[in-house]
């Protein structure tokens, strides 16, 4: 805790008589991250095992199978991969050929849905004329015109002007059919396209437009029952071979991985070489494994990393830090968090890992934003239901955190006596929610506030602001401790000192600066003396960029009054929707209704934003406020050798 996990250089050497048992041990512990070898000078990038090319054609052929089948994966129970594997080659042929009877046949009848939208789409616009289209083609003494007209015109008065030997259909969309004498046909269109008509062509087939729209809805309803009965039969088959796909398909992601593994290791004629990186701890069982596996036939060394010195040198052969993979090393109740610090970045090998101090305050920060009882205890019923449907390591950091914040909105909710805006304490002649309860007053606030229990924060304004701010100081000093361990560590005392003692001397100077502007010290000089030391420290340790970054400072402890800030919105919301549902049920009738309308939404809205709100500005504090203070990151990503199964077991 505190720090990334030690991590140790290792090195692999063997024959290659031995390569696919080493393998077999890397990939079962799942602890080494392997480096991939780049084909330098005296050796080269090695080959896939035997086999790799068939496995990947099984696995791309399950895949496929897998996606038209639809499988979701979900969480069942394992089963033995010796079995899965037994019966992998027959029951895949099996299973290939059920599907692709299926799969052919769900392509014809969708295929056959589309001709038939295609020419329902192409006679709908001629709905309600009565012509054969086979009556309207072929001629030589006769044109035919075929479209809709935009321009609202008294057309049949201008085409009978011309000739009164004319033919002419609407339909029921605005699409007419005009038959009239070829010999007229130039002056018919100059009239159509001064009505603004558009041309519609006339389908190639037989029959009435009314009669063969009803005959192709008809046997498109009868295609689209077919692909209905179709997809009960998927489903059947979906359900047969769910658990052997997705076992079959984790057993072939294994053995495709282990086969394709040598494309990472350093190969020369009768040798290979691994290079990777273990976690300390796990060195020893690693080594005896793979030196029982091979019996003794592959050498393993590691090079240990030791700690970076105080005066920033090296100690013993070691690699810069940044190539370092990077993996939590947190109790399980932490390790929720660590999702928090990915979305951010890893931290770096030298670095503090402050995923304990975001586990303390992002909840801290969000409970003291969001404090209401109601609200806590419906995201904690949304939380652990979403926890228990919606599976996956993203989701259970996501659900669980959310579990973590609103515990501390549940204590905080009771600390300030609130229930979904309403108070549950009587104060100042005002009923709170639970009759008989009034609140107690305790001791003397700032600017004459009383300090209560239940604590009302609308009444304690300027009280709870100075807590914010004194707690941005801790916070925010809190960093500048992890930063100078940080930089003690990289750069040693005399840096730790000046970029980030500097900052917490600066801070001094400027308190007693304003507590001597106030009266509270007897004079100003002190302050000014430490501050003037403070700037020359940063000055030196910083350059002369750190005169700029100085307002910082202050910015950054007043942003620590959204704390209260956006709790108090949130109170506002709350009242505003208790004010205007109380007003509406007060009218009695149908504003009941109206009322419980607007209470259940209006709270459900400002639920919504009780995720938000809370969350985002609670998160700003850490990234912005307390990380810039003293983190770096850009760790590398602990990516082990290895696959975590979920369907089968060894």
């Amino acid at each position: 805790m505190l720090k990334p996990k030690q991590m140790s250089r290792v090195l692999f050497v063997g024959h290659k008589d031995v390569l696919e048992p080493t393998i077999g041990v890397l990939h079962d512990l799942h602890v080494v991250h392997i480096e991939e070898y780049t084909g330098e000078e005296y050796f080269s990038i090695g080959k896939p095992l035997a086999g790799v090319e068939q496995d990947s054609k099984r696995l791309l052929k399950l895949r496929s199978i897998a996606s038209f089948l639809g499988i979701k994966k979900p969480y069942i129970k394992p089963t033995s991969a010796e079995a899965v594997s037994s019966e992998l080659e027959e029951k895949l042929d099996e299973l290939e050929s059920a599907v692709s009877e299926k799969l052919k046949k769900k392509s014809e009848i969708e295929a056959k849905i589309k001709d038939a939208e295609t020419n329902i789409h192409e006679i709908r616009v001629f709905s309600g004329i009565p012509v054969n289209f086979d009556l309207c083609s072929g001629y030589e003494t006769l044109h035919v015109f075929a479209g809709t007209i935009k321009k609202d015109a008294e057309i049949e008065a201008g085409i009978s002007r011309i000739t009164t030997d004319y033919w002419l259909y609407a339909g029921d969309t605005g699409t007419i059919v005009l038959f009239v004498p070829a010999k007229h046909a130039d002056v018919v269109a100059k009239l159509l396209s001064d009505a603004l008509f558009n041309e519609v062509k006339i389908p190639a087939m037989s029959g009435v437009p009314d009669e063969l729209l009803n005959e192709l809805e008809t046997r498109r309803d009868m295609f689209v029952k077919d692909l209905k009965s179709l997809a009960s039969e998927i489903d059947s088959v979906k359900a047969q071979y769910e658990e052997f796909i997705l076992a079959s398909e984790e057993l072939l992601s294994i053995e495709t991985q282990k086969k394709e593994a040598p494309l990472f290791f350093a190969t020369s004629e009768h040798a290979f070489a691994i290079d990777g990186w273990v976690p300390d701890d796990e060195f020893e069982t690693l080594k005896s494994r793979v030196e029982e596996a091979t019996d003794n036939r592959v050498h393993v060394t590691r090079s240990d990393r030791a700690t970076v010195g105080a005066d920033g040198g090296d100690e013993g052969d070691k690699a810069d830090d940044s190539n370092v993979p990077i993996e939590y090393d947190n109790p399980k109740i932490v390790k929720p968090m660590e999702a928090v610090m990915n979305l951010y970045a890893r931290p770096r090998y030298h670095e503090i890992d402050p995923t304990a101090l975001v586990f303390i305050a992002f909840p801290l920060f969000y409970g003291l934003i969001l404090g209401d009882i109601g609200y806590a205890l419906i995201l904690l019923a949304i939380s652990f239901y979403g926890r228990s449907k919606l599976h996956g390591e993203g989701w259970n950091s996501l659900f669980t955190v959310l579990i973590y914040c609103n515990i501390v909105t549940l204590i905080f909710g009771i600390l300030y006596g609130e229930f979904l805006g309403f108070p549950l304490a009587g104060t100042h002649g005002h009923p709170g929610l639970i009759p008989g309860w009034h609140t107690v007053d305790i001791v003397s606030g700032l600017g004459g506030e009383m300090i209560t229990y239940p604590i009302h924060r609308t009444h304690l304004v300027t009280t709870l602001l100075v807590l914010t701010l004194i707690i941005g100081v801790i916070h925010i000093n809190i960093g500048f401790i992890a930063g100078f361990r940080n930089v003690l560590a990289k750069h040693g005392m005399k840096a730790a000192i000046l970029e980030k003692g500097g900052w917490m001397v600066l801070q001094l100077g400027i308190f007693l600066l304003l507590f001597g502007m106030i009266g509270t010290v007897s004079s100003m000089l002190p302050g000014a003396v430490i501050f003037a030391l403070a700037v020359i420290m940063l000055i030196a340790g910083e350059g002369g960029t750190a005169i700029i970054e100085i307002p910082s400072i202050l910015s950054n402890i007043l942003s620590y009054s959204r704390l209260l800030a956006v709790g108090l919105s949130s109170i506002g919301i709350a009242t505003a929707i208790n004010t205007m549902s109380g007003m509406m049920f007060d009218s009695g009738g149908l504003f009941i209704v109206v009322a419980a309308i607007i209470f259940i939404l209006g709270h459900a809205l400002n639920t919504a934003l009780s995720i938000i709100a809370p969350g985002l500005h609670a998160l700003r504090l850490q990234y912005v406020e307390f990380f810039t203070k003293f983190y770096e990151g850009g760790g590398r990503i602990y990516d082990p050798f290895g696959y975590k199964r979920i369907y089968t077991e060894e």
